[in-house]
């Protein structure tokens, strides 16, 4: 099956060129660079697979790299979240594990090289005053009253920042450019900043760290990387990283962009995602409602149905919205060939079959997986008492209302056809149990004598099953687009209240109290589902639901308009 790594797109036709001209001596090298301040989303796992298939398929080399150049907001969970998810995902960097706060002594070394060629230079305007001095796209900038500082002073000064003689704020190192450069990111960038804090890896070791757009391709020239992928975000800065690597006159990579995912009903914005975890708007990075992918693999998402959602999407020049019922599909369609076929019943209401014999109880034969002749078919036991699905029973039908309702038959199935006979109900009105009769004749489910029965339930047997919680998950924003909100309003005021129920009463069939944490079945006519792997305890299995058996989401999105 052609996947989005094997399938041909511009990104893949530079590199056809570069190898047939001989560019990089027919070497291709790729990397994944995230930067430790927060867990991997759906957009992330897009560039993982190109990255890491496009160095897979041209036998190539592939680097997992992480971006650690500021102390302030990086932590050790998230470097531990990303290597997991990225070996998830199948990204093989084998034991191409690097940092870029490994390679700060050779970046400053660097650094102080431009300075010594009159190519950098210390400059002590705030923040504030930097940005008012950089001009706007159809005005040039105006030069900082330091940018002519001797190379001696610039020297001395840079020198002095990284000895801590200064406090944050007080001074940068910026690169001289040209404040004029139609480009705003070329007017003369910021390199350097001062910060004393605490690095996760080198500790207190520096109190000046590298911006990004200086790191980023010092970092690509030390690994030997040939193809710099990034999204598209980082075109304008494209010939800021040239500059870089044309001033210091050192291995030169390719830059190309793609265009970035952006997937409807939700954010994919890691400051956003930490705001809704921090507000415990959700339980954690991990909640299966989040777009992480830890989300989605506790959700029960398969790195193979990843895979194959950006394999569907494909890449891009230009950005677009996916809609999410894309991801959704990619998953469904996975889980139909794969999973197995179980009962439960979510919203249990009890049938009492009142003329078939009281201590009576059979073993149904049922199918695993249809769509898999050698998954095999299982024993269901089938008694007297069963439970139904509340929604399976109406005491007054609407029009084509096809499962139980007094008077007429049902099929319950690969079982027998039933008859509601009488309705109990509690002192409120509410019905609490229905009474039924069943055709012995009908075994299998099929009346011998040809008589039609539209409707067909699914059971669990209330002297045999058990109950188990099981969480039914809905759109975490009822909008489409959540962060386009009117100016002063929050994007948060999008989040739906009800995308998590907890159910913890469900009714499931015997077999599925032994399954273990991390198990994946098709609930009949209920959705896929997936046993927590954090909750689940050895006799206790707790259920997320990953999908439904359609699409629910038209129907979610005109509710949000």
């Amino acid at each position: 099956m052609e996947t989005q790594e094997t399938k041909s797109n511009f990104i893949r036709e530079i590199i056809d060129a570069d190898l047939s001209s001989g560019k990089f001596g027919g070497r291709v090298h790729t990397r994944f660079p995230p930067e430790p301040n927060g867990y991997l989303h759906i957009g992330h796992a897009k560039s993982i697979c190109l990255n890491s298939g496009i160095a897979r398929d041209y036998k190539g080399k592939f680097n997992l790299r992480f971006d650690d150049t500021n102390p302030s907001k990086e932590e050790q969970e998230y470097v531990d979240s990303i290597i997991e998810d990225v070996r998830w995902l199948g990204g093989d960097f084998e034991d191409r594990l690097f940092f870029a706060s490994d390679y700060f002594p050779q970046m400053y070394d660097w650094a102080m090289a431009l300075v010594k060629k009159g190519k950098a230079y210390v400059c002590d305007l705030s923040a504030e005053e930097t940005r008012r001095h950089r001009g706007t796209p159809s005005e040039p900038g105006k030069d900082s009253p330091f940018r002519n500082r001797t190379v001696e002073e610039n020297a001395d000064l840079f020198e002095r920042m990284r000895k801590g003689e200064f406090p944050d704020g007080s001074r940068v190192l910026r690169a001289k450019i040209d404040m004029a450069h139609p480009n705003l990111s070329m007017r003369d960038p910021v390199m350097y900043r001062i910060l004393h804090a605490s690095h996760h890896r080198q500790g207190d070791k520096w109190c000046v760290y590298p911006m990004y757009d200086w790191a980023h391709g010092l970092e690509d020239s030390l690994e030997q990387i040939t193809h710099s992928i990034c999204t598209l975000e980082f075109e304008n800065h494209r010939p800021l990283y040239d500059w870089f690597l044309d001033a210091l006159e050192i291995y030169h990579p390719r830059q190309l962009e793609f265009a970035r995912l952006n997937l409807s009903n939700t954010v994919l914005s890691k400051r956003k995602l930490l705001e809704l975890v921090r507000d415990n708007h959700v339980n954690g990075w991990d909640d299966p409602r989040m777009p992480t992918i830890s989300g989605l693999r506790r959700r029960g998402y398969t790195p193979e149905s990843i895979r194959a959602f950006c394999s569907e999407i494909g890449v891009a020049k230009f950005n677009s919205i996916v809609d999410i019922w894309v991801l959704e599909n990619a998953i469904r369609n996975e889980l139909n060939k794969t999973a197995s076929r179980v009962m439960a019943v979510l919203r249990p209401l009890k049938v009492v079959i009142e003329n078939y014999p009281q201590d009576q109880v059979e073993e149904m034969d049922l199918a695993n997986n249809p769509e898999n002749p050698a998954a095999g078919t299982r024993k269901v036991p089938f008694c007297r008492e069963i439970y139904i699905e509340t929604d399976d029973f109406k005491e007054v039908p609407p029009k084509k209302f096809f499962r139980m309702t007094p008077g007429q038959e049902v099929r319950l199935r690969a079982t027998y056809i039933i008859r509601c006979e009488t309705v109990v109900k509690d002192a409120a009105g509410n019905v609490t149990e229905v009474r039924c009769t069943y055709d012995p004749a009908t075994r299998g489910g099929t009346a011998p004598d040809g008589r039609k029965v539209k409707g067909t339930i699914h059971w669990v047997s209330a002297r045999h099953g058990f109950t188990a919680p099981v969480r039914l998950y809905d759109a975490l924003f009822t909008k489409r687009a959540p962060e386009d909100v009117e100016e002063g309003r929050d994007f948060k005021e999008n989040l739906n209240p009800g995308s998590l129920e907890v159910l913890n009463n469900a009714w499931c069939e015997p077999d599925l109290k032994k399954v273990s944490a991390g198990s994946r079945f098709q609930f009949e006519r209920l959705g896929y589902f997936f046993a927590d792997p954090k909750d689940s305890k050895p006799g206790a299995p707790v259920f997320n639901r990953t999908v439904t058996l359609k699409d629910t989401w038209a129907k979610i999105e005109q509710k949000g308009k």
